[in-house]
């Protein structure tokens, strides 16, 4: 058994919820860094300084905390999104989407407002009162799937004994993906032949990332096969033997048209009885407004509702001049945001890897006022209170070093959930110990690691 139990979890930087468990490295610094970059090559996920010597661990019953409530607040998410507008044209409007995403919806409104949360992954963090939901990316595009896959394979490998037992369980990524292919293939009594649809000349991205899931599933009883767009005719114009009904929309609108590439192919094969999750209502749930709308509170929730949204997220508030609630009185918003930088976070609607985002407390009172009287003049912003990230420890194995070493990081966690089932925990942090803005690409100590339950 390769768990030791000596960690302090509970001193003023810590938290209760990471729990005392810290695995210790079943190999050789030099074996644990080769075999995470072999599995990771040809993907285009960058060079890491720092590597993870082991899984992060969490008790059991923190690991099922995080994916329950995660569960319940896509619901809420979902059901938040939908009421805005009885149409697509009016969520359109009543969300401010920009023209580029006003396309790719399925034909069918009932299949395109069915299938939207397929594919989920909250922004966590571990504050004060526990796991704290910043925001929900929903979208087939999710970072951190093909990671987290990555990742397991070598724990499994250096952490199995020999009677073929670990000392921590996760579920796997792409077999949860599998399922919900299945059942979404019986659901809609089509042929189990999915479509990854992606490109490997978005920036930032390698054919191999996509060839991953395909060969998986290849490999796991489905037929699958990935496309770039110009390939999507293959898929529906075919012997119906030979189609490709169901698929993963593994591709965002703005990165496609970063780089000149065409979406009609999508939406022919969307016409054509091709589809692809999660759909494009998504993005009405992948808008940070949706939780602004949720924290605030709906006339339909019931008193559970709101005991596990002000629980669980964050004081969030869609930015305008008005008033609005605040910890039980009233309070005019844009002069509460104004004088009190250091409690917020300015965040715009739409964004990835943290662009788009102001964190108070790291700029002077000039640029707070300056980038808030710009959100509030646009309307498709939030305000959300900052939530200081407890640390864990973890230990990690740095470039030139034999030695892995222990240190406290401030993970922000992703729980991956597909078809609303738990499918693995990644998480991203900085490996030097700071804080604020995550990003796998960010820095030069970033790094990455799945985590698991013990």
């Amino acid at each position: 058994m390769t768990a030791r139990e000596d960690v302090d979890s509970t001193g003023p930087a810590g938290h209760p919820w990471f729990g005392d468990h810290l695995l210790a490295p079943a190999a050789p610094a030099e074996t644990i860094r080769q075999m995470l970059r072999h599995e990771l090559r040809d993907t285009g996920w960058p060079y890491q300084r720092l590597l993870p010597a082991a899984p992060l661990a969490v008790p059991r019953a923190s690991y099922a905390e995080l994916f329950r409530v995660a569960a319940a607040l896509v619901d809420l998410l979902r059901r938040t999104a939908l009421e805005t507008a009885p149409t697509t044209e009016g969520r359109l409007a009543a969300y401010r989407m920009p023209k580029s995403e006003h396309q790719l919806f399925v034909r069918d409104q009932f299949v395109e407002e069915r299938y939207p949360d397929c594919v989920v992954r909250p922004d966590v963090v571990i504050g004060a009162d526990g796991p704290q939901f910043l925001e929900f990316n929903v979208s087939g595009a999710l970072g951190g799937v093909v990671e987290t896959h990555a990742r397991l394979e070598v724990w499994r490998k250096l952490h199995t004994d020999a009677q073929g037992r670990t000392p921590f369980s996760s579920p796997s990524p792409y077999a949860v993906r599998a399922e919900m292919y299945r059942s979404l293939c019986a659901e809609l009594a089509l042929a189990p032949r999915v479509a990854i649809v992606g490109s490997a000349r978005v920036n930032g991205v390698q054919s191999r990332y996509f060839q991953l899931e395909a060969d998986y599933l290849n490999n796991h009883g489905l037929t699958a096969r990935f496309f770039e767009p110009e390939e999507l005719p293959e898929a529906w114009d075919c012997p119906p033997h030979l189609r490709y009904p169901v698929g993963l929309r593994n591709f965002t609108i703005p990165d496609w048209l970063e780089v000149g590439l065409d979406t009609s192919y999508v939406q022919d094969a969307l016409d054509n009885g091709c589809l692809l999750v999660g759909t494009q209502t998504s993005t009405f749930m992948h808008s940070k407004l949706t939780v602004g709308l949720l924290s605030e509170g709906r006339p339909w929730m019931s008193a559970a509702d709101r005991s596990l949204v002000d629980r669980y997220l964050p004081w969030t508030r869609i930015l305008a001049d008005r008033r609005t609630d605040r910890e039980g009185r009233t309070v005019e918003l844009l002069p509460f945001v104004v004088a009190n930088r250091e409690l917020l976070v300015l965040k715009a609607a739409l964004g990835e890897s943290g662009k788009q985002v102001v964190i108070g407390r790291e700029v002077d009172q000039a640029t707070w006022e300056s980038a808030v009287t710009e959100a509030a003049d646009d309307g498709t912003s939030v305000v959300q209170d900052f939530v200081a990230p407890r640390m864990c420890r973890t230990t990690l194995i740095a470039d030139g070093d034999d030695v892995p070493h222990e240190v406290e990081v401030a993970p922000v966690l992703g729980p991956l959930l597909f078809g609303r089932r738990p499918a693995g925990l990644f998480c991203r942090y900085y490996g030097d110990g700071s804080a604020g803005i995550v990003s796998a690409r960010g820095r030069d100590s970033s790094s990455d690691n799945c985590m698991v339950a013990v």
